[in-house]
């Protein structure tokens, strides 16, 4: 929610975060990861129904992310369950028992990067958050400002690496077990398997509300809204405008990257490639591995409406 020129400052500070040969050099690792996670996911079917939400969904995101900021693998189940507290504040309207426990798992998450920020401090490496300590150094002279923009570069990319695609890779399984014709249509043509991701991005957004700040006076329609007001643009309502999208409530694999789930401009999300791979190395395989795979249950879903997410994700197979 930042704007230039902090917001220009900010977004160099981080480089080109997974260009074409990162997401090139880690894609085995994310091929083996799903496929450990599919080995755990294939012995729960064997006893019956499984949970794809806590065995593979909730899973993936934060070994990837966690992995590429060198965070010690104990730490994943923490860091997953202080996330989905934390962004409880971002809900509209919030009651207050919701605020005091997003207030908690706030404070654990600035206290577990501070920790992590003293500690690669001590000990840098070639990690991501040793990189961001050496950039900002030679940016702002105040050792305490620096670290305070380490710290929430690292808190934001985790925060918004597990929550979004956690919904990212329920939805697209979701979304293609209620239509099984798709299923047998990725198989005929593999190719179609990104724009699968894509159109699961646009049907159901991970964030169905996106907020920004307004950085000078303008007019929307026919509303007024003044410099330094905060606007929440309803993603999950344009993305079935009809207006938009011909067919909008039709799931098209077909349609393309024409979607406003990673945001635009100045702010298009970081992670966007790294989100992408996941999707296709997840749907890939499941389609190799796991053809009879059906939907046992409705899923349960969190009361939240900015981030979407899903507690409970039963599957079995045919």
């Amino acid at each position: 929610m930042l704007n230039p020129p902090l917001h220009t400052k900010m977004r160099r500070s981080t480089g080109t975060l997974f260009d074409r040969g990162f997401l090139e050099q880690i894609k085995m690792s994310m091929d083996r990861a799903v496929a450990g996670l599919l080995d755990i996911l294939e012995d729960e079917l064997r006893s019956g129904e499984a949970d794809f939400n806590s065995l593979i969904a909730e899973q993936l995101p934060v070994m990837s992310i966690g992995g590429w900021l060198e965070l010690p693998a104990d730490d994943y189940p923490l860091l997953r369950s202080l996330v989905n507290e934390q962004v409880l504040t971002q809900e509209l309207f919030p009651p207050p028992s919701k605020l005091t426990r997003s207030d908690l798992a706030t404070q654990r998450l600035q206290d577990y990067f501070a920790e992590v920020i003293r500690e690669r401090r001590k000990a840098p490496g070639d990690d991501p958050i040793s990189s961001w300590i050496r950039t900002w150094d030679a940016m702002e002279p105040d050792r305490e400002q620096a670290d305070a923009a380490v710290h929430s570069l690292a808190f934001f990319v985790l925060e918004a690496a597990l929550e979004t695609t956690t919904h990212l890779l329920n939805t697209m399984a979701l979304m293609l077990l209620r239509r099984p014709g798709r299923f047998d249509q990725l198989r005929a043509r593999p190719e179609l398997i990104p724009g699968a991701v894509e159109e699961s991005l646009r049907y159901d957004p991970p964030i169905h509300m996106i907020s920004r700040v307004a950085p000078e006076d303008t007019a929307l329609g026919d509303a007024k809204v003044l410099r330094g007001e905060m606007v929440q643009l309803m993603v999950g309502a344009a993305h079935h405008d009809p207006r938009q999208y011909k067919d909008p409530e039709v799931f098209d694999v077909r349609r393309g990257a024409s979607h406003l789930s990673f945001g635009s401009g100045i702010h298009y999300c970081l992670g966007a490639p790294l989100a992408r791979l996941e999707g296709v190395s997840l749907l890939t395989a499941l389609l190799d591995r796991l053809p009879g795979l059906r939907l046992a249950a409705p899923p349960a879903w969190a009361g939240q409406v900015t981030f979407r997410r899903i507690t409970e994700f039963k599957v079995a197979l045919a």
